[in-house]
């Protein structure tokens, strides 16, 4: 009978929590952090994934320039191609050494990603995806390799991108949390190791530093534990509600809901009252949902030392990018959003003096098909990636772009419509930013087990 009352409390806490609008993610997802002090570390590092949800089409991204590429480009997607004028020559890098002279050019819509790239201070990852162990064209077409899971489906590849193993959808562990497993002990407040601005995501969950969540305007508070939740009763509600879902119990899984809401609140309040307002770095004109939450995150960064963090692992998020149809225009938008977003995040980061500390790198679901399907491109695998930062040795492209006769019928990568086997896996590329915040290279197949199978582990476009 007591098992039974105690059960109807607790499940009655949990919904008490729902009527009130409380965030439930951001309460619960404190629920194994450890609040013990530890060595801050000397220098502060953070990196932040900028994930481009719905699969960008990498190809006029980053576009093939010089005149031989570029025609074979335009040939192959002749209802897609951007064209070769002078908005374009204008974002062109000039020919690239690692690329056997080839040039390239960012898409018309990124001029601020040129002149970072001109300045030394963004890479490009050539061709990168997930995979289970190295894999030729051959290999894929024979499945005599072990391959991720559910390849070309939206879920799974997300999930496979952010988790600590390639297992698809449900995976329970993210590589940006057991980053922050290993490193957490570096901050002398592990609360704020794992900070998403973007909801929940498997990216930012480990074992024990789990993601702290916070919307893109700041941190999100359980509404109705202060001032007044009935006009009738005043405060004395909200204090009565407060009390309800912090205080202890005799009942085990209702007394750490109630540890957990009560440390949710503490952190809320601590963030709120360190926190400078959004106003502190002046958001791009036309601002976007995005720019709103890389703000949130520099205003994190710039409290660091008043929150005892000196690791920490974000994430920020951009949709839009599932493009079967009206792929000129509607991804045109989504990238004119992301250059004003990341160009003004870089500027925050150089008006805190914290941009050679701070790393910014993009992720996406998959790249998509050369080929077009008419009016946009189809789901595909690798894709080309970005990387931003003061220690990153920009003007370059890392990996192995498509040689010119990838726009042409036999390149040995390509597995059909132009569709990329990828020749950097995503462990090599998280690896790479995991030793760059120090996590070991003994320490590395915790954080990415698969790591163990490619040689060399990282991509040196990290100093």
């Amino acid at each position: 009978m007591t098992t039974r009352a105690s059960r109807r409390k607790f499940l009655k806490a949990c919904s008490m929590m729902s009527i009130a609008g409380a965030a439930s993610p951001f309460a619960l997802n404190l629920a194994a952090i450890s609040a013990a002090s530890a060595t801050t570390s000397a220098t502060y590092k953070a990196i932040v994934c900028l994930f481009l949800y719905g699969g960008n089409d990498h190809t006029n991204t980053l576009i093939p320039y010089d005149q031989a590429s570029y025609d074979q480009y335009n040939a192959s997607r002749p209802t897609l191609a951007i064209p070769r004028d002078a908005a374009l020559t204008a974002n062109a890098t000039g020919a690239v050494v690692s690329q056997g002279g080839h040039e390239f050019a960012f898409h018309p819509s990124l001029p601020a990603f040129k002149t970072h790239w001109d300045a030394g201070r963004l890479a490009v990852l050539a061709n990168v995806g997930p995979l289970v162990v190295p894999t030729t064209r051959a290999q894929y077409q024979a499945r005599s390799v072990k391959l991720p899971p559910n390849l070309f489906s939206h879920n799974d590849q997300q999930s496979v991108w952010q988790a600590q193993a390639p297992i698809g959808e449900g995976a329970k562990i993210g590589w940006g949390g057991r980053i922050g497993d290993l490193l957490m002990g570096q901050n002398t407040n592990t609360l704020f190791t794992c900070i998403s601005a973007t909801g929940n995501a498997v990216f930012l969950s480990g074992n024990n530093a789990l993601q702290y969540q916070v919307g893109s305007s700041g941190p999100v508070s359980i509404s109705s534990i202060s001032g007044s939740i009935y006009t009738s009763q005043g405060t004395t509600a909200s204090a009565a509600y407060r009390t309800l879902i912090t205080g202890t119990s005799p009942n085990l899984f209702e007394n750490e809901l109630d540890a957990i809401s009560g440390r949710s609140i503490g952190a809320s309040q601590q963030l709120i009252q360190n926190l400078p307002p959004a106003s502190t770095f002046a958001l791009p004109n036309p601002s976007s949902n995005l720019a709103s939450q890389l703000n949130t995150v520099a205003r994190i960064i710039s409290v660091a030392d008043q929150l005892g963090t000196n690791r920490q692992v974000f994430l920020v998020s951009l949709g839009g990018f599932d493009n079967h149809d009206f792929l000129l225009s509607q991804h045109a938008q989504q990238l004119t959003q992301l250059n004003n977003a990341v160009n003004a995040f870089y500027g925050w980061l150089v008006q805190m003096n914290v941009q050679n500390q701070v790393t910014l790198f993009t992720a996406s679901d998959f790249g998509r098909t050369l080929t077009s399907n008419g009016d946009g491109s189809d789901h595909g695998w690798g894709s080309h990636h970005f990387a931003l930062g003061g220690a990153v040795q920009g003007k370059d492209v890392y990996g192995t772009f498509p040689p010119t006769t990838f726009f042409a019928s036999g390149n040995p990568v390509d597995i059909g419509q132009g569709n990329m086997v990828p020749q950097i896996a995503v462990d090599q590329y998280a690896a790479t930013l995991a030793r760059w915040m120090g996590v070991s290279d003994t320490d590395m197949p915790l954080v990415l087990p698969n790591i163990v199978n490619f040689t060399p582990r990282y991509v040196p476009f990290l100093l």
